[in-house]
């Protein structure tokens, strides 16, 4: 069982070799638009998991998917010239979703303010139905038992 420690050292510096691959050993269009936002090793160092995120449409999300499989062997190969491991981890790509659930709650945060400012300017030059202090106090209960 590898540190904790240099299991991140490891994804961190797998994380660099997988971007710069992606840019100079791939030759594929398709995989032009991808990012690489995380790396997470296992901490034996066998297994690698490597979120990507692609800019665009679903069709280009799902071209950039298509050519990181068929490119698979190709990153493998560059990653593990570059390490100095023994074993070279299995590469495992997810396209990582936390971008467009920060965009949903984004705008969801938004709808909620809006509403928010609506309800304060409908509030405006309202006034409470009751009386200013509608709690009973001691010396008024005395006095209408009298």
């Amino acid at each position: 069982m590898a540190d904790p420690t240099r299991a991140a050292k490891l994804a961190q510096r797998i994380k660099v070799l997988v971007a710069e691959a992606l840019r100079r050993s791939v030759k594929d269009d398709r995989v032009e638009p991808v990012t690489v936002t995380e790396v997470r090793v296992t901490n034996d160092l066998q297994h690698a998991t490597v979120y990507y995120t692609v800019l665009g449409d679903d069709d280009t999300v799902a071209a950039a998917h298509q050519g990181i499989q068929d490119n698979r062997g190709i990153l493998r190969r560059e990653v593990g010239r570059n390490l100095t491991i023994r074993l070279v981890p299995t590469l495992e790509f997810v396209a990582d979703t936390v971008p467009e659930a920060a965009a949903h709650l984004e705008e969801v945060l938004r709808a909620a303010r809006e509403r928010d400012a609506q309800i304060a300017k409908s509030s405006e030059g309202a006034a409470f139905a009751g009386e200013a202090d509608p709690y009973r106090h001691a010396d008024e209960n005395d006095d209408e038992r009298a």
